[in-house]
């Protein structure tokens, strides 16, 4: 009669022991990491943000049961650079994201520019800490260097196990009839000059048959075979970028060229459905990268004419509506509560996108002033961040300390327990404003790019409320006065395109969030030291990248860039190269259609 108690009793300390791992390994378990990024979209354009005009209802819904930031900033006010910020925690010009001139983003896929292979990724740290990695949708950051499929710039090198998207990005030059993006002023000149030159050509032909001129015949011949090849040079990529640009790619496969544009929106939200389900009993991250609402605007039947803001609104409500699918995905899989869920846009919206047939096609960026492509201008830079996790966040509450997007490198490393040595970062890990167990942000400064240059600095003074901002130089907008650089569709960040202050524009951002009242010595008190301490705080800056024998740094009087040695967006890597160009069949005829019979 004594076996029994005497079997349960070493037993009991073994089922005991059982029992303690399983609940500690579930106890211990990595949060899983969602993360959905916007395209353009504006602060404005988000109802938790003060929009009531636009139905907004699943972001709301975020905001509410999480934690809502009202100062989140983007590292650049343009998809590249701002988008390699975000991927590594480091402003874009520590990897060579950041441009010198005109052109401010990659152009081609067929280009040798992107993100370099020496940078790490968030994606590739969770990677190494055991996570499954998946991004849906758009990347922009390249593809590859030296030769068609060493996708050295792909994100299967960057930290992502999985990928499905848009490796380039999406733009009018996808849809027939929309126009184009790329270099539309150069394409209108070498069209004249090539039409030009056919002219002459053809005098020069009719002066020698006609005998008013005595010219070689070889002679003729090499110019009109110099004239084709000049024609061909601008002509080919500009002509095929539809075919060539506008693809879907499955991990390093070209799946579709070019895309069908229309079915794109769901056939992202498909995969990114379907990758969380697939990893519903493990740690992952995904990172949703939305095409919405970047131009063109899409026309889904069950969104179209829906909403009070035209296309432009259609668009936002459906893009809504997917942000609600990926959560009650979530949901559904009872994963809410070991889930941290993020939403934001990569940069503001493009106040100067639009035309008299669509209307609008560019966000509302709210109270702030400037947009995309314009430099520090706070609408250009300020966008939406919202955390969800239930259990582990605050519903409701609100921050209204500076963050930035470069703080999700840092603040995902602590989540996953990695803390291995790493390289100089710029984000900080939001964890502990986020759960509320600090007040202040780590963010004393904060720096502003245009391209290369530095454009302006926000300082959050210890034991005050006020954000001070100074401007080194701020674009001209053209036509002058038009609050926006509507001739070029872009502002850009150098020479006659800009003007340079001194001493520097100054707002408080706390009492003056437009950047309407500059600040004076005479009504603010503290100008001298602002100025100071921002020039220490640049010096600073301008150390550590000296530190890191990237480059040279910015400088507080003049507003200098910090070229990086290693430039990623040099005409020569920009520029299409044939020999680069992502192909499905034979190049250059690259046609292939994925099946989409089930969606």
């Amino acid at each position: 009669m004594r076996k029994i108690p005497l079997l349960a009793g070493l037993l009991l300390p073994l089922l005991l022991s059982a029992g303690s791992d399983v609940t500690g390994e579930e106890v211990a378990r990595k949060p899983n990491i969602v993360l959905m990024m916007v395209d353009d979209l504006g602060i404005g354009d988000i109802g938790c943000y003060g929009n009531d005009t636009i139905r907004t209802p699943n972001v709301d819904r975020l905001a509410s049961e999480g934690v809502k930031l009202t100062q989140h900033i983007a590292a650049a006010p343009l998809c590249t650079p701002s988008r390699a910020a975000f991927m590594t925690g480091r402003y874009a010009v520590r990897s060579g994201m950041g441009s010198t001139g005109r052109v401010q983003v990659l152009l081609f896929l067929g280009g040798s520019g992107g993100l370099p292979a020496t940078e790490t990724t968030f994606a590739k740290r969770l990677q190494q800490q055991g996570y499954t990695t998946g991004l849906v949708g758009k990347w922009h950051l390249g593809v590859n260097c030296e030769r068609r499929g060493d996708h050295c710039h792909h994100p299967n090198q960057h930290g992502f196990s999985y990928y499905y998207g848009l490796p380039f990005t999406l733009f009018n030059d996808c849809v027939p009839g929309e126009g184009t993006d790329v270099l539309a002023d150069l394409h209108q000149t070498l069209q004249i000059l090539s039409m030009m030159l056919g002219a002459g050509l053809f005098t020069l032909v009719c002066a020698r048959v006609f005998g008013l001129l005595e010219i070689n015949l070889g002679l003729l011949v090499l110019l009109f075979s110099l004239g084709i090849l000049a024609t061909a040079v601008w002509f080919i990529p500009l002509k095929f970028l539809p075919a060539w640009n506008c693809i879907l790619m499955r991990n390093q496969e070209v799946i579709e060229q070019p895309m069908t544009v229309e079915t794109v929106p769901q056939r992202l939200l498909g995969e990114a459905q379907n990758f969380i389900k697939r990893n519903a009993d493990r740690p992952f991250l995904l990172f949703f990268s939305l095409v919405h609402v970047h131009i063109p605007l899409f026309k889904t039947p069950p969104f179209a004419g829906k909403s009070s803001h035209g296309r432009y609104g259609d668009n936002l409500e459906e893009m809504d509506w997917m942000i609600g699918q990926i959560t009650e995905t979530v949901d559904s899989l009872g994963l809410a509560n070991s889930t941290l869920m993020y939403f934001t846009s990569d940069h503001g919206g493009h106040l100067e996108d639009s035309d008299s047939k669509v209307g609008q096609k560019g966000g509302w960026n709210g109270i702030y002033k400037g947009g995309k492509a314009m430099g520090g201008w706070e609408g250009g830079i300020r966008v939406p961040g919202i955390f969800r996790w239930p259990g582990r966040l605050p519903a409701g509450k609100v921050v209204d300390e500076p963050t930035s997007l470069m703080d999700l490198y840092p603040t995902l490393k602590y989540l996953a327990e990695d803390a291995r040595p790493d390289r100089h970062l710029d984000g900080h890990n939001l964890m502990p404003l986020l759960e509320g167990n600090v007040e202040r942000s780590e963010h004393e400064f904060m720096f502003h790019y245009c391209g290369i240059y530095l454009n302006a600095v926000r300082w959050h003074p210890p034991g005050s409320d006020s954000i001070f901002k100074l401007h080194f130089f701020s674009p001209n907008f053209s036509p002058p006065g038009a609050g926006g650089c509507y001739d070029t569709k872009v502002c850009l960040c150098h020479g006659e395109h800009v003007t340079h202050h001194n001493p520097p524009l100054l707002y408080d951002l706390f009492h003056d969030p437009s950047e309407s009242r500059p600040l004076t010595p005479d009504t603010e008190p503290r100008f001298a030291e602002i100025l100071e301490q921002t020039a220490k705080a640049v010096e600073r800056h301008k150390q550590s990248f000296t530190n890191e024998q990237e480059s040279k740094g910015p400088s507080a009087e003049s507003g200098t860039d910090a070229t990086s040695v290693h430039s990623q967006m040099t005409w020569a890597k920009i520029l299409w190269k044939p020999w680069l160009q992502p192909c499905c069949g034979t190049f250059p005829f690259c046609r292939c259609k994925e099946d989409v019979t089930n969606i």
